[in-house]
C-alpha cells in the first residue's frame, strides 16, 4: 500500500498524476489504439480511404509513434512536451507532399478524438481518469502544433526552392536562347513548375531595385500584380530588377506602349527610369523584349524627362545612338521604309524640314514648292509614321531615322538637294 502510494505520488510530479500500472495497460493498447485511429480515418475522411496503401501505413506508423510518444510523455517525471515533432519527422517526405495542412489537422482531431473514447476507461480511478483527459488534449494541441511547424518548415523550403527556380527563369530569359542546349523546353519547364503559362504572352519591365528590397517587398509585389490580373516573375541581377508581367489575354495586348496596370508595380522598384519592353507572344519569344527593355534602360540617360514607367520603344533614338543596332533597324524599318514606299517626296521633305530648322517656309523655298504642300506632306509623314513633325520629341525620333537611313549601305535614303 505505502509503497503503490509513493509510487503514484513520484509519478504525479510529472506531467500527469498516472499510475505505472496504467501506464503499462496505455503501452500494450498501443497498436490496437492506431488501428482504431486509422478505421476512424477512413469512415470520416473520404479522401483517406483513397490514398495508396503505402501512404495510409506511413499514416499508421505516425499514429503508432504519436501514441508511443504519449505514454512516454506520461511517464516523464517534470519534462515538457517534447517528442511530439519526431511522430512527423519519421514521415515519408511523399506524405507531406500529399496531405495538406488541413488535412493533417482533421486527421489529428480525429486522433485526438479516438484518445479520448479509449485511453479514459483504462484508469484506475476518477483522479486517472481526469489526468488521462487532461493530457490527451494537452498532447493533442501540441501534435497540432508540431504539425503546423512542419508544415512551415516545408513551405519554407519550397519557398526557396520557388526564388531559386524564378531566378533562372528570369535569367535565362535574358540571357536568350541557345539553340545547342535546349534552353527553350528548359525555361518552358521551370517555368510551368512555378504555376507559369509558358503561352501567355508577356513583358519585360527592367529598373533599378529599391534600396530595401527584401522578400517581404518582392512578395507585396507579386500580391499587387495578383490583384490586377497579372502573374509576375521577379529577379534581381546586381543593380538591375527585371520583372516578367504577363499580358491579359486580347488584341490590345499586342501593343508596344507599357500596357495598363502597369504603373501600378512601380513601388517595387528604386529611383530612376523603369522600361517596359514590346509584347512577347509566348515565354519563349521573351528575351526579345528583354533585350529591348535592358538596351532602354541603359539609354535612358540621354532622355532625363522620360516618363516612368517608359515603352522600350519610345527610346529608339537613344537606343540607337547607344550602339543598339536593334534600334537602329526598327527606326528605318518603322519610318523610313514607310516613307520610301509611300513616296510622294515625303522622306525627302522631312529631312528637308527638319534640317532646314522645322521652318516651312524655308523648306518650301528649298524644294521649290508652296508652302501648303509642305503642310500636306508632313502631314501625311505623320500619318503614316505615328509621328508629328512638330512634336520636338517626334521629330527627334524622324531625323534620328533619317540618319540611321543614311548610315545603313542597304538603304537608298538620299540627302535633300
Amino acid at each position: 500500500m505505502t509503497c503503490d502510494g509513493a509510487s503514484t505520488a513520484a509519478v504525479r510530479d510529472g506531467p500527469a498524476a498516472v499510475s505505472p500500472a496504467t501506464l503499462r495497460k496505455l503501452e500494450l493498447a498501443a497498436g490496437d489504439l492506431a488501428i482504431a485511429c486509422l478505421q476512424s480515418m477512413e469512415e470520416h475522411q473520404p479522401w483517406f480511404a483513397r490514398l495508396p496503401a503505402e501512404q495510409r501505413s506511413a499514416v499508421l506508423l505516425v499514429t503508432q509513434t504519436g501514441v508511443a510518444n504519449f505514454v512516454a510523455w506520461l511517464g516523464e517525471r517534470g519534462e515538457s512536451i517534447r517528442l511530439t515533432a519526431e511522430a512527423f519527422r519519421i514521415a515519408p517526405r511523399d506524405l507531406a507532399r500529399r496531405l495538406s495542412l488541413r488535412q493533417t489537422v482533421d486527421l489529428v482531431r480525429i486522433a485526438t478524438d479516438v484518445f479520448e473514447r479509449h485511453l479514459p476507461p483504462l484508469a484506475a480511478d476518477e483522479a486517472e481518469r481526469h489526468a488521462l483527459v487532461e493530457g490527451i488534449l494537452r498532447f493533442g494541441r501540441e501534435i497540432a502544433f508540431a504539425a503546423a511547424t512542419v508544415y512551415a518548415g516545408a513551405a519554407e523550403t519550397r519557398g526557396a526552392w520557388d526564388a531559386r527556380l524564378e531566378a533562372l527563369v528570369v535569367d535565362a530569359v535574358v540571357r536568350g536562347p541557345n539553340v545547342d542546349d535546349g534552353s527553350d523546353d528548359a525555361l518552358v519547364s521551370r517555368a510551368s513548375t512555378l504555376g507559369w503559362d509558358p503561352d501567355a504572352a508577356v513583358r519585360v519591365v527592367a529598373g533599378s531595385p529599391a534600396p530595401d528590397t527584401a522578400a517581404e517587398r518582392l512578395g507585396e509585389l507579386r500580391r499587387q500584380a495578383a490583384r490586377v490580373g497579372r502573374s509576375v516573375l521577379v529577379g534581381v541581377q546586381g543593380s538591375r530588377l527585371i520583372l516578367l508581367v504577363s499580358e491579359p489575354p486580347g488584341p490590345e495586348r499586342l501593343g508596344s506602349g507599357v500596357g495598363a496596370d502597369i504603373d501600378r508595380l512601380l513601388d517595387g522598384f528604386g529611383p530612376g527610369p523603369v522600361v517596359v519592353g514590346p509584347v512577347a507572344t509566348e515565354l519563349a519569344a521573351a528575351h526579345c523584349s528583354a533585350r529591348d527593355a535592358l538596351s532602354a534602360l541603359r539609354a535612358a540617360p540621354g532622355w532625363p524627362d522620360a516618363p516612368r514607367p517608359v515603352a522600350a520603344d519610345d527610346l529608339l533614338p537613344e537606343r540607337a545612338l547607344a550602339g543598339d543596332t536593334a534600334a537602329h533597324r526598327m527606326l528605318v524599318d518603322s519610318i523610313v521604309a514607310p516613307l520610301e514606299t509611300a513616296g510622294g517626296e515625303l522622306l525627302h521633305t522631312l529631312a528637308a524640314y527638319l534640317e532646314g530648322g522645322g521652318a516651312l517656309e524655308a523648306c518650301a523655298r528649298a524644294l521649290f514648292v508652296h508652302p501648303n504642300t509642305v503642310r500636306y506632306r508632313l502631314r501625311r509623314v505623320c500619318d503614316i509614321t505615328g509621328r508629328s513633325p512638330f512634336d520636338p520629341r517626334d521629330a527627334l525620333v524622324l531625323r534620328t531615322a533619317v540618319i540611321a537611313a543614311r548610315l545603313d549601305p542597304s538603304q537608298s535614303a538620299e540627302p535633300p538637294a
